[in-house]
């Protein structure tokens, strides 16, 4: 059997994405290059490891057991570049670190920015994920850093605080759920929301609590990032929900209303996690003090 680094990459980015097109654009190959490579890869082995449908690819047995030994090997040839990168001057090493939200857009910029200018032989590969996608990624060693909200499951993963993040309703002054007793989360669906954009990791935790009460969230109009929601929302387009954070840091002049949810999903915390905090590479492990000493 006959393959590379590249190859492994590619097939675990083609699962992650659940189609071949969206997987060579994450590993940055065109589609023709990337069908090749798994082509190749298969006849290498003489068994097919994706099974093809109209919605996408899934794993064949021997798929699923080429993902575990692709991610061993790929963890490995990682935590390799990482503890040579010490001893040579420009060669880099990078951590993978996957965050909700909230993380990515109120928390980590500056934060981030800092490690990097402090560490000029390191990368971040950076993604943004559902807190349950992220913690089945660290179960699988696909990421070496997560952050998540404590609503998901981390039993089997080792978890820090890292700040709390309650979620706030906004809305303009004038609506009708602006006066009287704040409502509760059922009361707002009877309402037009301004939503996130639909692959928004809170985007999609919001609509999954929606869909537990029983109704679907009626959104009018989705915008990238928590500026452009509240923009819309002082402005009179409908209600949003956001996190606390980014109405704190909210310096425009337009006015809204913000009133406290009162469900315990809403009353979220953010936690650091990884399969082994004592096993982390040299670099994760600067990183992750970097995140806990900010």
């Amino acid at each position: 059997m006959h393959f590379d680094l590249t190859d492994l990459r590619l097939y675990l980015n083609i699962l992650e994405a659940g189609n071949i097109t969206a997987g060579a654009a994450r590993s940055h190959l065109s589609l023709a290059a990337a069908s090749a490579r798994i082509r190749a890869l298969e006849a290498s082995l003489g068994t097919p490891f994706l099974e093809r449908g109209r919605r996408g690819v899934s794993p064949t047995p021997a798929g699923k057991a080429l993902a575990q030994h692709a991610r061993v090997l790929l963890q490995h040839a990682e935590h390799m570049q990482q503890d040579l990168a010490e001893y040579a001057k420009g060669v880099k090493g990078q951590v993978r670190l996957l965050c909700n939200t909230t993380a990515i857009t109120e928390y980590l910029p500056e934060l981030l920015a800092d490690f990097l200018r402090s560490h000029p032989n390191l990368d971040i590969d950076l993604q943004e994920l559902p807190s349950q996608r992220i913690a089945h990624a660290l179960r699988q060693g696909a990421a070496d850093l997560g952050i998540v909200s404590d609503a998901v499951d981390t039993h089997d993963l080792e978890t820090l605080p890292f700040r709390d993040d309650p979620l706030v309703l906004i809305m303009p002054p004038d609506h009708p759920l602006a006066d009287g007793e704040p409502p509760s989360f059922s009361d707002t669906l009877l309402h037009d929301y301004v939503g996130l954009a639909a692959n928004s990791a809170l985007a999609v935790y919001l609509e999954e609590q929606a869909l537990h009460t029983g109704i679907r969230m009626q959104i009018r109009i989705r915008a990238e990032g928590f500026d452009g929601v509240i923009r819309m929302v002082a402005r009179g387009a409908a209600v949003a929900i956001v996190p606390l954070a980014a109405v704190q840091r909210w310096t425009g002049d337009q006015p809204f209303k913000s009133v406290a949810l009162q469900e315990d999903w809403a009353q979220r915390k953010l936690l650091l996690c990884a399969r082994s905090f004592d096993h982390l590479p040299g670099y994760a492990r600067a990183l992750l003090e970097a995140l806990l000493s900010d």
